[in-house]
């Protein structure tokens, strides 16, 4: 297992940075089925791009991208939490099929914890944590999630791909 990923800010970096990152994120493979559950990698960090409050991240293994993610504030309530404003939602976080079972996603979710953290210090929206949905049928999400020292905080059935697990870390 790799020891280090990255989770470049698509926000912080510079046009043509940006622009070698966003091309990477077009060559991310999905695994079967996986679209349903998270869209189109690209798509999703370019409406990220333009949210003030989404703050897209590229998962950077050894200077390339191997996946994405999104933090985004003021929408838990999308993955069955109670309130939109106590903690962050992770969502669009997926790992390029080629890369899965290698423990990137645990070590993906454990870095945009702190990068939540991170976030809350710089602009002040006293979050306490990150909450996220991962499919019921999706056991090895889950089990990267818990991993990652998310807790299972029940079932979700609000989403469009059938029943979620809301699951939860403080920071």
């Amino acid at each position: 297992m790799s020891e280090h990923v990255w989770l470049l800010p698509l926000k912080d970096l510079d046009d043509d940075a940006r622009a070698v990152k966003l091309g990477e994120v077009a060559d991310v493979e999905l695994g079967e089925g996986q679209r349903r559950f998270v869209g189109d990698p690209l798509r999703m960090m370019l409406m990220g791009l333009e949210e003030d409050a989404r703050h897209p991240f590229v998962i950077d293994v050894g200077g390339s991208a191997v996946g994405v993610l999104t933090l985004q504030t003021g929408a838990a309530t999308l993955a069955g939490w109670a309130d939109d404003t106590s903690v962050w939602l992770l969502r669009g976080f997926l790992i390029d099929r080629r890369q899965q079972g290698k423990g990137l996603g645990t070590l993906a979710a454990e870095a945009a914890v702190r990068a939540a953290e991170k976030l809350t210090a710089a602009l002040g929206g006293g979050q306490a944590g990150v909450v996220l949905s991962v499919n019921e049928e999706n056991p090895a999400g889950q089990a990267a999630y818990r991993k990652a020292g998310f807790e299972d905080r029940g079932q979700y059935l609000g989403g469009d791909a059938g029943p979620q697990r809301t699951m939860y870390r403080a920071f």
